[in-house]
């Protein structure tokens, strides 16, 4: 992945629109907005655009902030399933699709959210029927 070439081509102007596309979408879904709380819908779109900043440009406000990512212990209290974590991908897609005109850092940064969706995964794909 080349981030700097993806830094580059969006910028915090880009990355600023992509964030505020994507929780547009969560606002409004079903599944994954209760995850949110109402009064800090502005706090969780400012953390999103900020870790990808320091991501993908090495922006240090997020550090700043809250220190290291620990993306999994920070998302641990949420029921993360198979269908929240396609939920939020498929409205990510969306995003994507909306605000990054490049069809291949289209593909590039949704093969990074769809790993990092399935990282933060908490919950089992389904009963296990084992004999």
């Amino acid at each position: 992945m080349d981030e700097e070439l993806i830094y580059t081509t969006l910028g915090e102007e880009g990355f600023t629109k992509l964030t505020h596309a994507f929780y547009k979408r969560v606002k409004e879904d079903d599944l994954i907005s209760p995850m949110y709380p109402e009064d800090d819908w502005h706090g969780a779109e400012e953390r999103l655009r900020d870790f990808l900043l320091f991501r993908f440009g090495a922006d240090q406000r997020y550090l700043e902030k809250r220190g290291h990512p620990r993306l999994r212990g920070r998302h641990m209290p949420f029921k993360i399933g198979v269908a929240e974590r396609d939920r939020w991908i498929q409205l990510m897609r969306a995003a994507v699709e909306e605000v990054i005109a490049d069809s291949g850092i289209q593909s590039t940064m949704m093969k990074f959210f769809s790993q990092v969706a399935d990282f933060l995964r908490n919950q089992p794909e389904g009963p296990c029927n084992h004999v």
